[in-house]
């Protein structure tokens, strides 16, 4: 070996590692580029999930707006009545839904939700049901809207001392149902076991009690009155099993004044409560809430009573960031609503309109502090 070969070998050995670690930080930096490229590929990918966060607010004793360029119209009119102006706010909450089966949120939008105590991710079957489209689903809500509309009504008008008779008529009789050759499509349902009917849930809790025995109807055909008797059979519906007198039905009240409520863009039945207090307020002379901004939540029913609904925790995170200080939940919900209350904000258990009235009023005297709310348990 000659010093030259010695020489010539020196500084191949010097940069050998030199090219190595080049070659690995390149390699090391590509397989980091892909790592980088794979994880925003998944992010971006569609999910099987939507998300609820808080949704527009609406006062029912003030205005709202119809269209651009359009002034604003009170959300609730009555004609046939005096009406008074009011003070404070009586607010409905609502919940906004992000995704749908045809445009579906991405894995980034999920976990960014997952932060945020105001919003849930929530199953997309449970919200857009397989094979209903999202123009069938608006629809069903429309439907919903409008029959809480008038369960409202029917049950301020009937708090405040008015008679409102329920118009449940037969809609529909499948084949092969209990009812058939002895209940006609048209025919209105009076009265069932002696009982008059005020709404279609009495009517299923009378079929339901009496465990398939014969049901006595009182029903009106072509402005007589006949009495019927229909045998319930067992049916499984709506994921359950319950007597029916296989009969589809429909529900218009004879309401004794023109209650008009005006509110676009807005599904489902929740507001019923809301719209119930909105009227007696109208219909009321004096400060009902006594200028407190007050919010809430709520089926109603023309009895008066105040039912669950989906998604009270957003719409408590709703009322608080529009400026509310207490807040009406259905006593139903209360499991959901404890340990999910925003700061500043008081909750208020109710059962029925009936409480909801009284407890507005106790808030507007400053009698809050008594008032029951919900509690762990």
């Amino acid at each position: 070996m000659t010093p030259t070969d010695e020489t010539a070998r020196g500084p191949l050995r010097s940069r050998s590692p030199r090219r190595a670690r080049a070659r690995r930080t390149a390699a090391g930096s590509v397989s980091v580029l892909v790592a980088l490229a794979l994880l925003i590929a998944m992010g971006l990918m569609p999910t099987d999930y939507v998300i609820q966060q808080p949704g527009p607010v609406f006062n029912t004793v003030g205005t709202v707006e119809m269209g651009e360029g359009e002034d604003p119209v009170p959300l609730i009119e009555v004609s046939d009545a005096e009406t008074y102006e009011t003070s404070g706010e009586l607010d409905l909450t609502t919940v906004q839904v992000l995704g749908n089966r045809e445009q579906r949120i991405s894995w980034v939008e999920l976990a960014l939700a997952w932060f945020d105590p105001s919003r849930a991710i929530v199953p997309i079957d449970a919200v857009f049901p397989e094979g209903v489209t999202t123009e069938e689903r608006d629809a069903q809500n429309a439907a919903l809207m409008t029959d809480s509309q008038g369960q409202a009504s029917a049950a301020a008008l009937t708090q405040l001392g008015y008679d409102v008779p329920a118009d449940i008529r037969v809609a529909g009789l499948p084949e092969g149902s209990p009812s058939e050759g002895i209940i006609e499509e048209g025919d209105r349902i009076v009265a069932a076991q002696g009982e008059h009917l005020h709404d279609i849930d009495q009517l299923r809790e009378i079929i339901g009690a009496g465990e398939g025995d014969p049901i006595a109807l009182t029903i009106e055909r072509d402005g007589s009155e006949h009495d019927v008797e229909v045998t319930p059979v067992r049916s499984d519906a709506a994921g359950g099993s319950s007597w029916a007198i296989g009969v589809g039905l429909s529900t218009t009240y004879e309401l004794p004044l023109d209650v008009r409520i005006q509110l676009d863009d807005v599904g489902g039945p929740s507001a019923g409560l809301m719209f119930a207090l909105g009227i007696i307020d109208v219909l009321t002379e004096g400060e009902l809430t006594g200028g407190e901004r007050i919010a809430g939540t709520g089926t109603i029913t023309a009895p008066g009573e105040v039912g669950p609904i989906g998604g009270i925790r957003q719409k408590l995170y709703g009322a608080e960031e529009a400026g509310a200080d207490f807040f009406l939940a259905p006593a139903a919900n209360c499991d959901e609503v404890v340990g999910h209350v925003p700061d500043g904000l008081r909750v208020v258990r109710v059962e029925t309109l009936g409480e909801a009235l009284d407890a507005v009023e106790a808030i507007a005297a400053d009698g809050a502090d008594e008032l029951p709310t919900c509690e762990a348990g």
